[in-house]
């Protein structure tokens, strides 16, 4: 079971941390996708992250701003969001897939997904 947290309503130019709790089994061998749905549009790949935290993607407007990493002692995987913009306002969704050493930007390839958390950024 995965759960997503840390969203929230900032400014514009504030800075969010979001964060993955694992439950039920370990996340060690996950890899981990962060997603995205605005209101009235598909959900759109943002970030994502190998098992080990050794590799990462990001979706282009993200790069430079978005951070995701990972701690798998604690069994979470954290998506830290900076220099925000309206046009980050959506629900952003954590999932896991089991996976050797690689890390997926496809939605459809992930067996397991959190509950979704908002983030509102205000002009």
């Amino acid at each position: 079971q995965l759960q997503a947290s840390g969203g929230g309503l900032v400014q514009a130019g504030g800075s969010l941390r979001l964060s993955c709790a694992a439950s039920g089994r370990s996340f060690s061998s996950y890899a981990v996708g962060w997603f995205r749905q605005a209101p009235g549009k598909e959900r759109e790949f943002v970030a994502a992250i190998n098992w080990s935290g050794s590799s990462t993607d990001y979706v282009d407007v993200g790069k430079g701003r978005f951070t995701i990493s990972r701690d798998n002692a604690k069994n979470t995987v954290y998506l830290q969001m900076k220099s925000l913009e309206p046009e980050d306002t959506a629900v952003y969704y954590c999932a896991a897939q089991f996976a050797a050493n690689n890390y997926y930007s496809n939605p459809n390839l992930y067996a397991y997904w959190g509950q979704g958390t908002l983030v509102t950024v205000s002009s």
